[in-house]
């Protein structure tokens, strides 16, 4: 079991950036064992992919719609992934969860073990 917590959302003017930490209740040896994903959801549509990392920090896709704006990484020594989110639009605001799978890279739903409790992000234009 893994418990995903995140944080470092809030309320920015269009252009701005902002970083989201997600941090992983396992022993870092273990946390580094996992593939690590963002997703995020806006109410009354589906989850969505953003971003994601296997567990070796070498495949790194990303939705074609945060490509060039967004950055994923990971600190397995702080049991954290982030998300680095620069010239945001209006459009980027949701819900962002983090999410963890052992076996799979976390670009689906479906290929996702665990997921954190969500941050809002809200950007206005």
């Amino acid at each position: 079991q893994m418990q995903l917590a995140e944080s470092g959302g809030g309320s920015v003017q269009a252009g701005d950036s902002l970083r989201l930490t997600c941090v992983g209740s396992n022993r870092a040896s273990t946390f580094g064992a996992y593939n690590l994903g963002w997703f995020r959801q806006i109410p009354g549509k589906e989850r969505e992919f953003v971003a994601a990392m296997d567990m070796r920090g070498i495949r790194t896709p990303y939705a074609d719609s945060v490509k060039g704006r967004f950055t994923i990484s990971r600190d397995n020594a702080k049991n954290a992934v982030y998300l680095q989110m620069g010239s945001l639009k209006p459009e980027d605001t949701a819900v962002y969860y983090c999410a963890a799978d052992l076996l799979r890279l976390p670009t689906r739903i479906d290929y996702v073990d665990y997921w954190g409790q969500g941050t809002q992000v809200t950007v206005s234009a």
